[in-house]
């Protein structure tokens, strides 16, 4: 057993000593040792629980003759630190996680761990020190959030998305701050990740989809009893991958990625799906381009329509089925690489033999889906030579197509100002640059102004596009991970106000109707601007983060 460098043998006693002083017996230290990443704390919804459903996991790893070992990770809510300085913190935690992890199960050899996360970054940065590790790993997500009720109608979900909406519509003179202060007392209701199809529940259904999770990681609702259950099982399943051998190199294949990606676009989930999938991939020495989601996309069905895109949530998902149910659904059109071998210690095709969709209104058949095409779009030409990304699922027929002049802002707080102060007309294309890895630093996400578009009533009439990241409670024509990045001297840096782009998602390009002289005229004249953050993590983190093409990766 890979613990046995730190726990058999004479030199070891010092070290076994140490460790009867945490309380271990003779006995304990003997057994597999398992740890378990517990990313618990008082600061996000999604994880006030999680100490619930780790005492379920030890018991699990207990029954099944394991030592359970605890230790903690950090975590960022993107809702609170959203639109102030926290927002560059964000996605730079994801590889701070990933760092942690790996540290601390290396320093303490364990020879399995069990990842308990919930939300956006936690997610992608465990799996990807699992990937690094390669121990047998499993995952347990802290679940999601029940929706809320809408105050003045109660047969209508809301969620965090709806209060951010609501401060657009209070300012758009459309909703009154007391309605406001209804929305955002219903609009949150228990603990969990946020309840719709935003990136925290991606993340969670994309790593049951990937194989790292038990059937119902993704969707089993936080507060429900059922995901004890899950937890207990997980911890006994986590003996048994240790008993075969199952490592995550074995489960986080290229035909896995692939399985993932297809699902990803099936139920149209967060854009920033496609930055952590690319850097799982990258820890998992597994190639994956930019341009793979297009051909995932184009013969990929969306067939389930969740907030903020659609009318249900996660809970609906789960009533649906579950994961389960959109991977049988998928598979029974030949979409799915069945024969991937995933944590229950078995192929695909084995866990959905006795799959059944509950509720075809919800998971919607092949051959009747919400759109032909999948969730997720990637758009390339001069304005963006190396990709951005679309959820062409939250995108009103009418602006699948648009031309427009560009209102430049060169900060996420000028473009919300100018938004929130009645500035941005219908036809505008609002361009909010210097916010990606390197320039924001941290490519902050943008729900802030996304829905401020929204709460003003001009979702169906404006476009945004940015070299930052949105969150995956957006929705509409928004445009994000714009590559070459303007701290870069990308294309987005060289765009003036009102010059015209057009944007057509159909044919997935994106262009500066600019003539290409005037274009390199501009890019010789362009200085690269100061950093915004000098000192501490982020400014290591802005010299050395790669491109959101790239996953946003530290190189």
């Amino acid at each position: 057993m890979r613990s046995h460098i730190a726990t058999k043998g004479v030199e070891r006693a010092p070290h076994r000593s140490l460790m009867k002083a945490l309380g271990y017996t003779d006995r304990e230290i003997r057994q597999p040792l398992i740890g378990i990443a517990n990313a618990a704390n008082e600061l996000i919804p999604g994880h006030m629980h999680l100490d619930t459903l780790v005492a379920a996991v030890k018991s699990g790893i207990s029954m099944a003759g394991g030592t359970p070992m605890e230790f903690s990770t950090i975590g960022v809510c993107d809702g609170i630190a959203m639109n102030h300085k926290g927002m560059h913190y964000s996605l730079a935690s994801r590889e701070l996680i990933a760092d942690s992890i790996e540290v601390t199960a290396t320093a303490h050899p364990f020879d399995a761990i069990v990842m308990v996360p919930n939300c956006d970054k936690i997610v992608p940065g465990m799996l990807m020190a699992a990937a690094r590790l390669n121990i047998p790993a499993i995952f347990l997500s802290g679940g999601p959030m029940l929706a809320g009720l809408d105050p003045k109608d109660q047969t209508k979900k809301i969620d965090l998305v709806s209060v951010f909406e609501a401060v657009g519509a209070v300012r758009g003179g459309r909703m009154t701050e007391a309605d406001l202060a209804a929305v955002e007392e219903c609009a949150c209701p228990t603990c969990g990740s946020c309840a719709g199809m935003f990136t925290a529940n991606s993340m969670n259904c994309l790593t049951e989809a990937l194989g790292m999770a038990l059937p119902g990681n993704g969707t089993i609702p936080a507060p429900m009893s059922r995901r004890i259950r899950l937890a207990k099982e997980t911890g006994i399943q986590i003996m048994a991958l240790l008993e075969q051998g199952i490592t995550p190199d074995k489960i986080m294949t290229q035909q896995a990625f692939m399985n993932a990606l297809t699902v990803d676009m099936a139920l149209g989930c967060s854009t920033n799906t496609v930055l952590h999938l690319t850097a799982i991939a990258h820890e998992a020495s597994v190639p994956l381009e930019l341009s793979v989601i297009n051909q995932v996309s184009e013969k990929t069905p969306h067939i389930c329509s969740l907030s903020p895109g659609g009318p249900d949530h996660i809970q609906d998902l789960d009533r649906a089925g579950g994961i389960p149910a959109v991977m049988k659904t998928l598979a029974a059109h030949s979409l799915l690489d069945t024969g991937c071998l995933t944590a229950t210690g078995k192929n695909l095709a084995d866990n959905l033999s006795s799959v059944e969709i509950k509720d075809g209104a919800v998971i919607r058949p092949v051959s009747d889906p919400y759109h032909v095409q999948g969730g997720l779009a990637v758009l390339f030409g001069n304005l963006a030579p190396d990709g951005c990304v679309v959820k062409q699922s939250a995108v009103v027929e009418e602006m699948m197509t648009h031309q427009g002049p560009a209102r430049v802002f060169d900060t996420e707080e000028a473009a919300t100002e100018a938004i929130l102060g009645g500035k941005i007309n219908a036809g505008d294309v609002v361009v909010i640059r210097y916010e990606g890895p390197a320039g924001g630093p941290g490519m902050r996400e943008m729900l802030t102004p996304t829905s401020a578009i929204a709460g003003m009533g001009l979702g169906a009439a404006c476009a945004l596009i940015t070299d930052g990241r949105f969150s995956g409670g957006t929705k509409g024509a928004c445009i994000g991970h714009v590559s070459p990045e303007a701290a870069n001297g990308g294309p987005i840096a060289m765009i003036n106000e009102n010059d015209i782009i057009r944007i057509d998602i159909p044919t997935k390009t994106i262009e500066l109707m600019v003539p290409e002289d005037e274009i390199r005229e501009r890019q010789a004249r362009w200085v690269k601007p100061e950093p915004k953050i000098k000192t501490g993590y982020m400014a290591r983190y802005a010299r050395q983060v790669s491109s959101a093409a790239q996953g946003a990766i530290i190189e």
